[in-house]
């Protein structure tokens, strides 16, 4: 947690920004597996954590903005909580360690809502992202299910989004924590990508680290596959074989919740041939290419068109795409091969405040999701500024159903050699992922590094 100070001048901000009515934050309730009492994982909604910095379940808060008052509400435990459960400090002590000197039983809530909506005050709330989430607003703000989502404050997203976007010290603190975990995973993967090997052996092995480390699940299911062209495979139930290659994309949450999201992409047995390493180069330059660019004031979209036309020039030279560059890179033929965005925002969710709604966070008014195919997929896209926390993920891929149908089609023929692709159907693919902090004159990797050249990839491998 961090201090009661930070806490209320992140709220002091907030209401500054809305400027009127309540503002309302429903933090998130237990979700059962197969019986009320046999439940996930807990994982407090993030903008409830940031603003508000208590992790448990069922509470809710609300801030007035006219009458200048914070309350949380939500119960303290019962005796037979306590017998099953162990004492817990109450909720006004609770509230208290994050600057709120107000606390209320949950029943108290909707009675404060409904004399706000009488009085025609506006009742700001951000998108809920769970049914029972919905339900309880609906509730409380007497509406149709139905209509939740399409009354949804626009005034309350833009300023959190503005507070969450830019990370103080302390956070970027909380990341490094999550990186060096991530780290280990990471090695601890090389080491194991060996033939005869399932993957879920590897899966099993890192994500019990992340736990083990921070007391904390990973924030997303690990991907961990020798059929890499598959960008977001998470089945484990692969037999690794010699002369494959493995992508492990995997994260961890430290103590407070922070994410880390990195990738690497490891040959099984140790070594690269001659043609993965051909490949895996050009997406590391992908990377270099993109890091070299990043900084203040250079919109994301712009980065994730370098980082294409690094890709085009270099598999042009390898007799896959043939033409000029920049008319690969103008149509959009790269994404046969890349058909994903350079990266995303991270921060307390690896997604970073995706639930608020990506056009809010990844855009602005001048710069709209473009729709061309796989640039499409580009979550950030607006201007970088200081303090911002982004993933930096190139790739290469080679789908055998993507380049059929595009072959199909005639799409590009002038500009991709069909032909010559065949013999990479069988490829995978390639992607390299780090977490960058953007500074005032450049960006940052952050964590320790983590192997990621060809020499050290295999020598951590063999390790």
């Amino acid at each position: 947690m961090f201090s009661a100070d930070l806490y209320s001048h992140r709220r002091q901000r907030l209401k500054a920004d809305v400027g009127s009515g309540l503002i309302l934050f429903l933090g998130n309730r237990p979700s059962p597996i197969n019986a009320p009492d046999n439940c996930h994982f807990f994982r407090q909604d993030s903008s409830f954590l940031y603003f508000w910095g208590i992790d448990l379940p069922d509470l809710a808060a609300v801030i007035d903005v006219e009458a200048d008052t914070e309350t949380v509400f939500g119960e303290d435990l019962s005796m037979d909580e306590v017998i099953w459960s162990g004492p817990q400090p109450s909720l006004h002590e609770r509230c208290r360690g994050v600057g709120v000197d107000r606390s209320a039983p949950s029943s108290q809530l909707s009675a404060i809502v409904a004399e706000a909506i009488k009085g025609g005050r506006p009742v700001h709330f951000l998108p809920p992202y769970r049914m029972d989430q919905t339900m309880q607003v609906a509730g409380l703000c007497s509406m149709d299910p139905a209509a939740v989502a399409g009354n949804t404050s626009t005034p309350l997203i833009r300023a959190v989004i503005r507070q969450r976007s830019v990370k103080s010290d302390a956070e970027v603190a909380q990341l490094e924590a999550a990186l060096a975990i991530n780290a280990v995973m990471q090695t601890t993967a090389m080491r194991m990508a060996t033939p005869g090997r399932y993957e879920r052996e590897v899966v099993g092995q890192i994500e019990g680290l992340a736990y083990g480390r921070s007391g904390r699940k990973p924030p997303f299911g690990t991907i961990f596959s020798i059929e890499g062209q598959t960008l977001h495979n998470r089945r484990h139930d692969n037999l690794m074989q010699a002369g494959r290659l493995a992508i492990c994309d995997c994260g961890a949450e430290s103590p407070m919740g922070y994410a880390s999201d990195t990738t690497r992409t490891i040959p099984v047995g140790g070594r690269f041939s001659g043609r993965q390493k051909e490949i895996y180069e050009i997406v590391l330059g992908m990377q270099a290419d993109a890091l070299a660019a990043m900084k203040p004031g250079i919109p994301y979209k712009d980065v994730h068109q370098i980082a294409a036309r690094r890709l085009s020039s270099d598999l042009k030279d390898l007799g896959l795409i043939r033409g000029d560059v920049d008319r690969v890179v103008q149509a959009g033929a790269y994404a046969l091969f890349f058909p994903h965005g350079l990266g995303h925002m991270l921060g307390l969710d690896v997604h970073d405040m995706e639930c608020l709604g990506e056009d809010h966070v990844g855009y602005t008014q001048e710069i709209r999701r473009d729709s061309r195919f796989g640039i499409d997929r580009l979550r950030l896209a607006k201007p970088l500024a200081p303090g911002f926390v982004v993933t930096v993920e190139p790739g290469i891929y080679f789908i055998p159903q993507l380049v059929q149908q595009w072959r199909n089609e005639n799409r590009f023929s002038d500009l991709i050699d069909y032909g010559k692709l065949e013999s990479y159907l069988d490829f995978g693919g390639v992607r390299i992922e780090d977490d960058v902090q953007i500074t005032s004159t450049g960006a940052t990797v952050l964590g320790p590094p983590i192997p990621k050249t060809v020499a050290a990839v295999e020598s951590c491998c063999r390790g």
